[in-house]
């Protein structure tokens, strides 16, 4: 089965995604070993939405070997419960690529 691919994207201005409906923004960029790593990461976390998606958005994407993260919400306690548990996840998967390996880039 193949594995799901992360959206290639271009880097999002944090002025677009910082609206008047949600003017709360945080974005980081996740370096990992290959972009292989980083499309796998970006892939399982991808597949959760968020709860409350009026009052959240998230947009994960890769850029080269990094995995971008971008947040916007109404409320600046939504945006810290956002985060806190991407972070979580985040923790996870990374630890468990080091404790299985990383992912074998596709054959071209």
């Amino acid at each position: 089965a193949r594995r799901p691919r992360c959206r290639r994207e271009t880097r999002i201005s944090r002025v677009r995604l910082m609206t008047e409906a949600k003017p709360y923004t945080f974005t980081t960029k996740v370096p990992f070993s290959s972009a292989a790593d980083a499309e796998a990461v970006c892939a399982t976390l991808s597949v959760d939405n968020e709860l409350q998606p009026d009052k959240v958005t998230k947009k994960l994407s890769v850029e080269g070997n990094e995995l971008v993260a971008e947040f916007s919400a109404t409320e600046t306690r939504l945006l810290r419960a956002a985060v806190a548990a991407f972070l979580d996840l985040l923790n996870l998967s990374t630890r468990t690529l080091e404790k299985f390996g990383s992912v074998e880039a596709p054959a071209a």
